[in-house]
Order: structure tokens, then C-alpha cells, then sequence
């Protein structure tokens, strides 16, 4: 049985109805020299745990990215030492494989990073990582959708990047994900995405643009589909974490 999860998340945005959602509270649980915040609480019998990136301390912005997401996960491991991980956050998507936005994704199969490019063999397919995700076949019957996430360090997609998401197979692109997931690998715990779509990336529409327009109808969405997913895992006694 699932009892200790922790959400990793970049943007206060993106967490603040999670927060509010399951009534955690925040707590000092890092150095104060580092930036990343935490909020602890118990709902439906599971010890939740949430961890953000926390904000630049000179221009007071989210900090963003896969640096920053690295360290959240690797201080909330050490610290927490939660059964299960889950990245929750907001992302783009391609209107050609049938994404609207708003929807919500869980991750399969693998996250991968798409704009890590070295082509040397061996190190090429280390770069990109590979790094496999939790079963969340075993979600099914909520009727998400399902993609393989790509990591990049940008919010816009250049022509290289997105010829190698269609390459490497991507359905969702983000920040942090293959972050995350390295560092969750590193640990041996399982770890899966739950992304909400605020951008078309194949819309032909400013990237920057859709993601302010629609963030609050995506953040909204991901935290219904969040609190889904820890009433179901509640509730399922028999779910695989391996």
C-alpha cells in the first residue's frame, strides 16, 4: 500500500491548488541557503508531501528548468524518502496527435531529454537519458491521456529540438521531467509525470502567449486530475509500485 508520496513541482503557480487542495502546510524542512520550498499534510490516509523549485532570490521568479528541478528532487528524496514521486506540472503539447488545451497527460514509458545533442556513439543515447517511468497503465480506468514526456531548457522550440521530439517519439514537452526522473533513478524510486497542456507547440502560436493565456485553466485541470490520482491510489490497496 502507497502511504508517502511527494509531488515535485517548479512554479508556485502550478502547486498553490494542489496546496490548498489537500490542506498541506508549509515547512522549513531545507537549509535556508537553498531556494526550494515544502508543504507536508495527510489526505485520504497518504502522507503528501510537495516540493517546488522555490524563486530566484534577486528577481523573485520561479526557478525554472532542470537545474533547479534536480536539486528540489534530490534534497525531497533525501529528506522525505517518499515511496512514490510524481511530477506535476503544466507543458506543451502537439495538436496533430489529438491534444487540446487543458487536457491532461500521465507519462509512459520513458522521459527523455530532446535537446541534448552529442553525436558520439554511446553518449548520444546517454545524453538523452532514457530514464523509464512509473506503470501508470495502472491508472487507466481515469481516463487520462497518455504520452512519452521530453525535456528541454528552453520554452520555445527551435526546428532541432522538434525534429528530435518526433524522433525520439515525444507527445509532451516540459522543463524538468528528465530531470526529475534522473535523479528519482538514482534513488531507485518510482517516479511518473502528470502534465496539464497550456501550449500547442504546433499551433504557429507564440509559445510565451498560450502558456500566460492558459495557465490558470491548466493549473486548475492538473490539480483535479491530481486529486483524482491520489483518491484512487488511496482507495487501491493492490497497486504495483515495481
Amino acid at each position: 500500500m502507497i502511504e508517502n508520496i511527494t509531488f515535485i513541482i517548479a512554479m508556485e503557480a502550478e502547486a498553490m491548488p494542489l496546496i490548498d487542495k489537500f490542506g498541506l502546510t508549509e515547512e522549513a524542512a531545507f537549509s535556508p541557503k537553498l531556494p526550494m520550498r515544502a508543504w507536508k499534510g495527510k489526505w485520504q490516509g497518504i502522507n503528501l508531501t510537495l516540493v517546488t523549485n522555490g524563486k530566484n532570490k534577486d528577481t523573485g521568479l520561479d526557478l525554472i528548468g532542470c537545474e533547479a528541478a534536480a536539486l528540489a528532487t534530490f534534497q525531497a528524496v533525501k529528506e522525505f524518502q517518499p515511496q512514490l514521486l510524481i511530477n506535476a506540472g503544466t507543458a506543451g503539447a502537439f495538436e496533430e496527435n489529438g491534444a487540446r488545451v487543458g487536457d491532461v497527460y500521465l507519462s509512459r514509458d520513458r522521459v527523455v531529454f530532446h535537446d541534448h545533442r552529442v553525436p558520439i556513439p554511446g553518449w548520444d543515447h546517454q545524453s538523452e537519458g532514457h530514464f523509464p517511468v512509473w506503470d501508470t497503465g495502472q491508472l487507466r480506468t481515469l481516463g487520462f491521456k497518455y504520452g512519452i514526456v521530453t525535456t528541454g531548457s528552453s520554452l520555445d522550440m527551435p526546428q532541432e529540438d522538434e525534429k528530435n521530439i518526433r524522433r525520439l517519439g515525444g507527445e509532451i514537452k516540459d522543463m524538468e521531467a528528465a530531470a526529475v526522473a534522473w535523479v528519482a533513478l538514482l534513488h531507485e524510486v518510482p517516479v511518473f509525470c502528470i502534465k496539464a497542456v497550456t501550449d500547442l507547440v504546433d499551433s504557429g502560436k507564440p509559445t510565451h502567449d498560450e502558456f500566460l493565456r492558459n495557465l490558470r485553466l491548466a493549473t486548475n485541470n492538473l490539480c483535479d486530475g491530481c486529486e483524482r490520482i491520489i483518491r484512487f491510489l488511496a482507495q487501491s490497496p493492490d497497486i504495483r509500485l515495481r
